[in-house]
């Protein structure tokens, strides 16, 4: 049984509500091999990175997904890449507006997701749903805690009794459920059920993968 450590967002800006909480609230808490445990972070990003860490400590999953919202998209887009940069247009909820600033000062200036993620987007949309690959996260909150995420992973040892731990970030467009949101793309069913799809293709990935580990 594998375990799936899924975090979402409070909302912020002008919104009252964030699509990807809703998402991760209405995802199912199990499915074939693998139990799910929701967490919501804040849009801060010193407070969501420590979050994020410490969630992991706690839970030790096997897969780590951390949805987020992204208010000018029309699809479920799966990140392909985290920058070492906090840069936003608009303050975080604790608001600090960082300038250029270094997620970690000695950190790479970017990492790649360790999931498979353009073959898990082909199979989504072959299977009917609206999922595109993304390849690039902003530098708001939300890229800081798939950063920080993969920079976790990189220092995870792994072995024939530990197999690697996997992480990516998904970001969610506005759905139609949510308050004070028009014309948005995606009804929450469709969202939260391309999440579920993704999330079951990546751990077939992980199968097929730990079996010649």
């Amino acid at each position: 049984m594998r375990t799936v450590l899924i975090t979402a967002f409070e909302p912020f800006g002008q919104d009252t509500e964030n699509a990807a909480a809703l998402v991760c609230e209405h995802l199912l808490d199990s499915g074939p091999g693998y139990r799910v445990l929701k967490r919501i972070l804040p849009v801060e990003f010193v407070a969501a990175r420590e979050a994020l860490l410490s969630y992991m400590d706690e839970i030790r999953p096997d897969l780590v997904l951390c949805l987020g919202q992204a208010a000018g998209r029309s699809e479920i887009t799966p990140e392909r890449t985290a920058v070492n940069l906090m840069d936003a247009k608009i303050p975080d909820n604790a608001g600090w507006m960082p300038d250029e600033v270094p997620i970690f000062l000695e950190g790479p200036a970017a990492y790649f997701t360790n999931v498979p993620v353009k073959s898990v987007v082909q199979a989504a949309r072959e299977a009917g749903y609206p999922a595109a690959l993304s390849n690039s996260a902003g530098t708001y909150v939300c890229n800081c805690v798939f950063y920080s995420l993969m920079n976790r992973i990189a220092y995870t040892p792994s072995n024939e009794a530990t197999p690697p731990l996997w992480g990516d970030f998904i970001h969610i467009p506005y759905i139609k459920e949510q308050k004070g949101v028009e014309n948005a793309p995606l009804s929450l069913k469709q969202a939260t059920e391309t999440v579920r799809f993704l999330l079951e293709a990546i751990i077939k990935q992980m199968d097929s993968h730990n079996q010649f580990f």
